[in-house]
C-alpha cells in the first residue's frame, strides 16, 4: 500500500525514530499508525536491552528546590552528546520535579520509566543512577550548586539559632560558598569524627613506616607521625579544609566567623555531593 509522507512525518513526531524507520514500520503494519508506533517502541526497547551492558560514563546531575524540599538526581548515559541533548535535559528536570511532587527518596520504576521512553527513541543505554530528597527544617539556611558541566551537584543545609537568621544574606552566601568548596575539593568526610577508625590506623602504619629510618628519638617520631596524620585528615575532612574563599582559615573557623558577624550559632546539618560516576 502507498504510505504518505505526511503519515511518516506524523509517526516520526510521535516516536522520534528516523524517517526510513517510520516508513518501514508503517509498511510492515499496513499503514496502522498505532501499530507502527508500538513496533518502533518494541524495536527501541530491544536496542536498549542489547546495549544494557555498555558503559554509562556520561550524564548530568539535576537539582530542584521547592519550598522546604530539595531534590537531586544523577542520570547517566553513554555519550556526552546525549548528556547535552535538550530531550535528556528535559527528562532530568521532569524527574526532579516528580521527586518533589511524590516525595520519592530512592530510584523506582516510575522514575526509571520516565528515562526509558527517551532511551528507546535514542537507543542509548541510560539510567537513573541515584536520587535523594532533602528536607530543610524550619530555621535552616540551604544552598544548592550545579557545576557548569552538569557533572557535579551539591546541597548544604545549616541550622541557625536564632531561626530568623536563616534569611540572612551573609549566611546564605556562606552556605552557597560551601557548595562551591565541596564541588572543588570533594572532601571524603565531613569531620574527623566521621573517619573510620580502621582507616586512621592504616594511615598511622604508613606514616610510622615512613619515619622508621629517621635518626630521632621515639617520642619525636611519634610526634611526626601524629603531625602527618593531622595534616592528612585536614586534607580529606570538609570542616578542617582551608576555606575555598579564604585559605587562611578552615571551614569550621569560617563558620564561626560568619556566626559571630551575624550573631548566629550555625550548625552544619546536611551535605549532599553527587559527582557523576563517583
Amino acid at each position: 500500500m502507498e504510505i504518505k509522507a505526511a503519515d511518516v512525518k506524523a509517526l516520526r513526531d510521535v516516536t522520534g525514530a528516523g524517517m526510513m524507520e517510520c516508513k518501514n514500520a508503517l509498511v510492515e503494519c499496513n499503514g496502522d499508525a498505532h501499530a507502527a508506533a508500538k513496533l518502533l517502541k518494541e524495536k527501541g526497547l530491544a536496542a536498549v536491552e542489547k546495549r544494557s551492558g555498555r558503559s554509562t560514563g556520561e550524564g548530568r546531575v539535576f537539582i530542584k528546590a521547592q519550598g522546604s524540599k530539595i531534590a537531586i538526581a544523577e542520570l547517566t548515559c553513554e555519550t556526552d552528546f546525549v548528556a547535552k541533548n535538550a530531550d535528556f535535559l528535559a527528562v532530568g528536570e521532569n524527574i526532579v520535579n516528580e521527586i518533589l511532587s511524590k516525595g520519592y527518596t530512592s530510584v523506582n520504576d516510575t522514575l526509571s520509566n520516565m528515562l526509558l521512553d527517551l532511551a528507546t527513541k535514542i537507543r542509548e543505554n541510560m539510567n537513573v543512577n541515584r536520587v535523594q530528597l532533602v528536607e530543610v527544617p524550619a530555621g535552616a539556611a540551604a544552598a544548592t550548586y550545579v557545576h557548569s558541566d552538569g557533572k557535579t551537584g551539591v546541597i548544604t543545609v545549616f541550622g541557625c539559632d536564632p531561626a530568623s537568621s536563616a534569611d540572612n544574606a551573609d549566611i546564605k552566601q556562606f552556605a552557597f560558598d560551601c557548595c562551591l568548596h565541596i564541588a572543588a575539593f570533594a572532601p571524603r568526610y565531613i569531620k574527623r569524627e566521621d573517619v573510620d577508625a580502621a582507616y586512621i590506623d592504616e594511615q598511622k602504619e604508613i606514616f610510622t613506616a615512613q619515619t622508621a629510618e629517621l635518626d630521632k628519638p621515639d617520642n619525636v617520631k611519634a610526634g611526626i607521625v601524629q603531625g602527618k596524620l593531622n595534616k592528612h585528615l585536614a586534607e580529606i575532612c570538609f570542616m578542617d579544609q582551608m576555606f575555598v574563599k579564604d585559605d587562611k582559615v578552615s571551614v569550621a573557623k569560617k563558620m564561626e566567623q560568619v556566626g559571630k558577624e551575624t550573631n548566629t550559632k550555625l550548625n552544619l546539618l546536611t551535605v549532599v555531593n553527587f559527582q557523576l560516576g563517583a
